[in-house]
């Protein structure tokens, strides 16, 4: 009886043991499937090693680049999407900028990236942090699409086709600067966004200022450096009657408003790169008013074509 006692206790340890190793065995499966990093807002995030339904509001540049597809794109109301990434993202669903819990439920993700502290004012962390890991990526003042592409890149396992994609840019913008060393070298250029009949400049440090400046080595006119000193964002208002004294030689112009009066002015006549036929029009559609590798990609693409 003894002796059945003690094969019964052996076994069961036994089954203990097994069940024991089992639960380790799983856990570390577990472990193996997801890495955690620490976002720009200090929260440490678990994140899936392979994350299949990616939702990346105003990120999804950085997405395609890496060769990822979200499973929503943003959106600002009906029919204001990135139009100069739709080759990639032409079938996929859209969901609103300010990403509602709602529609975040119904697209059930499994990694949430968000591109902006300010869009998680009002507890929205704590609730999306419940649909699906979430990651707030580099931003704010100083943070260039570098910045973000490489943390976008160490969050989903892809740093080196992040480095890839920065090194086929800088071979891009290093060849246009050979190309087009006599348009460019000596020689000043703004970029100026019309909308609802109104200018505005961009800084000469951020958005497409630090392109065509910074990389690519145009000239900045006094007007973009004194407005640049006051900027709080990319682009900022700037009056006709300013814009009559610009003196660059020339104006790469973002049109959101073909029909604005103000284009008919003789003020804006008078403007020299107008006069002299220096003045180059994308549309509103363009990649000009967005950041990201293939935004800034294009834009370099399109300063060779008009230039060239």
């Amino acid at each position: 009886m003894l002796k059945k006692v003690m094969l019964s206790s052996a076994f069961l340890l036994a089954l203990f043991s097994l069940a024991a190793c089992g639960q380790n065995n799983d856990s570390k499966e577990t472990n193996k499937d997801v890495h955690s990093m620490t976002d720009a807002l200090d929260h440490k995030v678990d994140i899936p090693k392979k994350p299949k339904r990616i939702i990346a509001s105003y990120l999804e540049d950085y997405l395609v680049a890496l060769d990822e597809k979200p499973v929503a794109q943003w959106t600002v109301g009906e029919g204001k999407i990135q139009h100069y990434l739709q080759d990639k993202l032409k079938d996929i669903p859209t969901i609103n900028y300010d990403m509602p819990y709602e529609d975040v439920v119904k697209f059930e993700p499994d990694l949430l990236l968000i591109g902006s502290n300010g869009s998680l004012e009002g507890g929205k962390y704590k609730e999306y942090s419940k649909i699906a890991p979430t990651y707030v990526v580099k931003n704010g003042d100083g943070v260039t699409w570098r910045d973000q592409l490489e943390d976008i890149g160490a969050v989903l396992g892809k740093e080196d086709k992040a480095k890839a994609v920065e090194k086929d840019y800088d071979q891009l913008v290093s060849q246009t600067k050979k190309e087009l060393k006599n348009e460019i070298q000596g020689k000043s250029a703004v970029v100026l966004w019309v909308t609802n009949n109104s200018a505005f400049m961009v800084a000469d440090n951020r958005s497409s200022g630090q392109l065509i400046y910074k990389e690519l080595g145009f000239e900045i006119p006094q007007l973009t450096k004194d407005i640049s000193k006051k900027a709080t964002a990319d682009f900022s208002q700037v009056s006709l009657e300013s814009l009559s004294q610009l003196d660059a030689d020339y104006i790469f112009l973002v049109n959101s408003d073909n029909g604005a009066a103000m284009f008919k002015d003789p003020l804006w006549s008078n403007i020299p790169a107008v006069k002299t036929n220096r003045l180059f029009e994308f549309d509103g559609t363009s990649s000009w008013l967005y950041n990201g590798p293939i935004a800034y990609t294009q834009m370099v693409e399109n300063i060779r074509n008009v230039l060239k």
